[in-house]
């Protein structure tokens, strides 16, 4: 039998190369539109593809990432103790922003850290859907409805893993990380600008 932290290794290592294939970038390649990095934002995600290619594309890639990430779920709470489970989530999160196959620049992780939530808990998933919608809605700013949306799942993965100090801290790692991702966007916002 393979020690724990083997399977802890290979599949945080499983998790960072599934997330380093960037399905917009792919897609913008399958329909010869160049790269999807080249303009607005700059960030290979399905908002940035919605502005370049429209809704149905980015419905697209939002699937995929959602079906992704899901997977990535599935496979780390199969084989690995529940605290560690956010951890996965994290690695993932990790190769969709630096992308090994794509020249380490990808997206920012909110929709496959809302697939990898929604595999254990729909609800949660909806709930932080509806905040990020909520927050969008108000502000016109898709930066802000990410933050609420990863506010209310972290807090939730916190609370579905009993507050285990492990789980806590990946979550919370996992959460930083992709309010991190977005820092350009927050600087934007406070000096007055547009928040992409």
């Amino acid at each position: 039998m393979n020690h724990p932290s083997s399977i802890l290794y290979l599949i945080s290592l499983g998790a960072y190369l599934t997330g380093s294939v960037n399905f917009s970038i792919l897609l913008f390649k399958l329909l010869k539109k160049g790269d999807p990095r080249d303009r607005f934002s700059g960030n290979a995600g399905a908002t940035n593809v919605y502005r370049q290619a429209g809704p149905a594309w980015a419905f697209s890639v939002l699937l995929l990432d959602l079906a992704r990430a899901m997977t990535v779920a599935w496979m780390a709470f199969r084989w690995l103790p529940p605290p560690w489970v956010p951890w996965i989530a994290f690695t993932l999160i990790l190769g969709n922003r630096y992308p090994l196959f794509h020249g380490f620049r990808g997206g920012k992780g909110v929709a496959n850290y809302l697939g990898f939530s929604a595999y254990f808990s729909p609800v949660a998933a909806l709930l932080a859907t509806g905040a990020w919608a909520v927050a969008w809605r108000l502000t016109g700013q898709p930066f802000i409805g990410s933050t609420a949306m990863i506010f209310t799942l972290t807090v939730h993965m916190a609370v579905a893993f009993d507050c285990h100090p492990v789980a806590i801290s990946g979550a919370i790692l996992t959460a930083g990380f992709i309010l991190w991702c977005h820092r350009a966007n927050f600087r934007a916002f406070i000096s007055g600008q547009s928040g992409k």
